[in-house]
């Protein structure tokens, strides 16, 4: 059985737990910056990757639907 010591840890450890967790992030709604300086920087792939060329993706065309009369 637990002893009132280790509960008393317990609780305290997972309010500062929980404290730290909720207190993490930007305030406000995410948004993407749309200022000239913002598009000169780096993008999630070229951070990765720094020497390779940032190539367009394939355009996806949709499958063709087949209807018989």
């Amino acid at each position: 059985m637990l002893r009132a010591s280790q509960i008393l840890v317990r609780s305290v450890a997972l309010a500062a737990a929980m404290a730290s967790l909720g207190a993490c992030g930007q305030r406000g709604p995410l948004y993407l910056p749309t200022t000239p300086a913002a598009s000169q920087r780096a993008t999630l792939p070229q951070t990765l990757t720094p020497g390779q060329a940032e190539t367009a993706p394939a355009p996806r065309t949709a499958p063709a639907s087949s209807t018989t009369p």
